[in-house]
């Protein structure tokens, strides 16, 4: 019974460990991220034909995002990385975990970050 009760209980998503993918490119310019994407598929492919559209792209991540994002080391769950986010930004990061479990949500939604298997 005991058993059960522990598989029904939800789990946190701040428990959630977020890593960037080996194979996803980024770089730091001050303190600034930027997110290499790669435009694939078909529409990116006619428009790359077409309008000579890049073949990848650059994504800023503003201040924020930029700090937040060099926080994700595959060691620290969503809960530890906004601790670290009211240390540097106080109020201005509030409502803080709401905000972040958002930002989360889109980086995992663009495939810029996944999140370990607990």
């Amino acid at each position: 019974m005991a058993k059960k009760k522990a598989k029904d209980k939800k789990k946190n998503y701040l428990d959630n460990i977020p890593y960037i993918p080996e194979d996803r490119q980024w770089e730091v310019k001050g303190k600034i991220v930027y997110v290499t994407q790669i435009n694939s598929g078909f529409y990116n492919k006619i428009a790359q034909k077409l309008f000579k559209t890049p073949k990848t792209s650059q994504i800023k991540l503003e201040g924020l995002g930029s700090f937040i994002w060099q926080q994700i080391d595959g060691k620290r769950s969503i809960y530890d990385i906004g601790i670290l986010v009211a240390d540097k930004y106080a109020d201005k990061a509030e409502p803080l975990y709401e905000r972040l479990s958002q930002y989360m949500k889109t980086l995992e939604n663009l495939s810029f970050i996944k999140f370990k298997e607990n």
